[in-house]
């Protein structure tokens, strides 16, 4: 019997990176992408045979064409788009390149590389597309990350019903703060792995591990449940009071 195929974008560490041991642990044969070939030549040596990397940066066409190519040329059952950088502090203290390349990278790799995989998914196959609780709240100090976060919330769950008469199942996932093994993100470089990548303040029950974060999206994959899945209680709660209160107090809180 083959073995089922996933690819994972970002998967040189965090949620990626989780995403790519536990997969690789349930039978997958995972292709990791990451811009560091290092980090992913060491990644697969860890996983064992049977697995592959890509390096691409996903903010450039040229990497962007080069996964769409591989997914075409390598079908996989699931493709998990992780691939994401988060700039911290007022919007007008980084240069609108900066700005743009986290659009490029959040926003359009997403959508490109959905698109390569939608078009030739069969029955069974699913799409992860890596959110945050900040797709919820325009939090001050982030708004590039939590505005990217909005669309790629939105912009699964109309692929989500879409695909749901063909068998293909399309999934938001929404982590809040998430950390590393060993510490807390890194507030200056990705994060697309953090629902929150400013949590140094955050209260303990919203952080999660990025395992837990994983193990919670599978669960959520293996009922075909609806299209947004947010891990952790505390998150959820977070979520509804998002819904809840007037958005004018809602930045009050997330600016302290």
């Amino acid at each position: 019997m083959t073995a089922r195929a996933a690819l994972v974008t970002r998967a040189s560490s965090g949620i990626g990176l989780a995403f790519a041991r536990e997969l690789a642990s349930t039978g997958y044969a995972v292709t990791a992408v990451a811009r560091g070939e290092d980090r992913l030549r060491a990644l697969v040596r860890e996983l064992g045979p049977g697995h592959r990397h890509l390096v691409a940066d996903l903010a450039t066409p040229e990497g962007q064409e080069l996964v769409a190519a591989e997914l075409a040329r390598h079908p996989v059952d699931l493709l998990v788009n992780n691939a994401g950088t988060a700039h911290h502090g007022p919007f007008t203290g980084t240069s609108s390149q900066e700005a743009l390349a986290s659009v490029r990278l959040g926003a359009d790799a997403l959508v490109v590389l959905a698109h390569a995989f939608l078009s030739g998914a069969r029955r069974g196959d699913a799409l992860i597309n890596v959110s945050s609780t900040l797709a919820h709240a325009p939090a001050p100090g982030l708004a590039v990350y939590s505005a990217g976060k909005a669309f790629v919330t939105a912009f699964s769950e109309a692929p989500w019903h879409e695909q749901r008469p063909l068998g293909v199942h399309v999934m938001a996932l929404c982590p809040g703060p998430t950390s590393t093994e060993s510490e807390p993100e890194s507030r200056t470089g990705s994060g697309s792995e953090s629902g929150s990548p400013r949590h140094q303040d955050t209260p303990a029950a919203l952080v999660q591990s990025p395992r837990a974060v994983v193990r919670t999206a599978l669960r959520a994959l293996d009922r075909r449940t609806g299209p947004t899945v947010v891990p952790g209680w505390a998150n959820s709660l977070f979520v509804l009071a998002t819904r809840l209160l007037p958005r004018r107090a809602l930045m009050a809180v997330l600016n302290r």
